[in-house]
């Protein structure tokens, strides 16, 4: 009787291969480009994805300031914050979010998909949000990917 035998592999973190991705977030959803996102950080679109190493690549997002928000979201979604005094909690809504910072609606939106450890913490670094069409990370080589093809 013959049985086949698997054996799970797990990458170690020398292993890991670690590309640029571009991703342009013009006239997208935030949900959508967040989903996209969390999942190419945390390495789940390779065939080599270990849960508990940071095999994910680094992901560059342009025109932050251009993303969509479906539904009321806009006027509706509060955003919360402490400062971190006592009475010191501060609201604000996604537009006046976008007006001061719109890096930060995208921000937000990927560290929730995150896991809320020390491997979040380290794949949080490897994003990187840019208001309009230019980025400093040329050097890099990073390749542009369509948001549809990423699954």
């Amino acid at each position: 009787m013959s049985t086949l035998s698997y054996k799970t592999v797990s990458i170690s973190k020398s292993a890991v291969e670690k590309k640029w991705i571009v991703i342009d977030a013009e006239n997208q959803v935030v949900g959508r480009v967040a989903t996209r996102a969390a999942n190419v950080l945390r390495g789940k679109h390779k065939p080599c994805y270990t849960p508990n190493v940071d095999c994910g690549d680094n992901v560059i997002i342009i025109n932050a300031e251009k993303v969509r928000l479906t539904g009321k979201k806009l006027t509706d979604k509060v955003y919360v914050r402490h400062t971190g005094y006592p009475g010191g909690q501060r609201f604000s809504s996604p537009r006046e979010v976008l007006n001061k910072f719109p890096e930060r609606i995208l921000q937000h939106a990927i560290k929730g998909m995150l896991p809320k450890s020390k491997l979040g913490d380290a794949l949080f670094k490897n994003l990187h949000v840019v208001v309009g069409p230019n980025h400093k990370y040329e050097a890099q080589k990073p390749e542009l990917v369509n948001l549809n093809s990423i699954r």
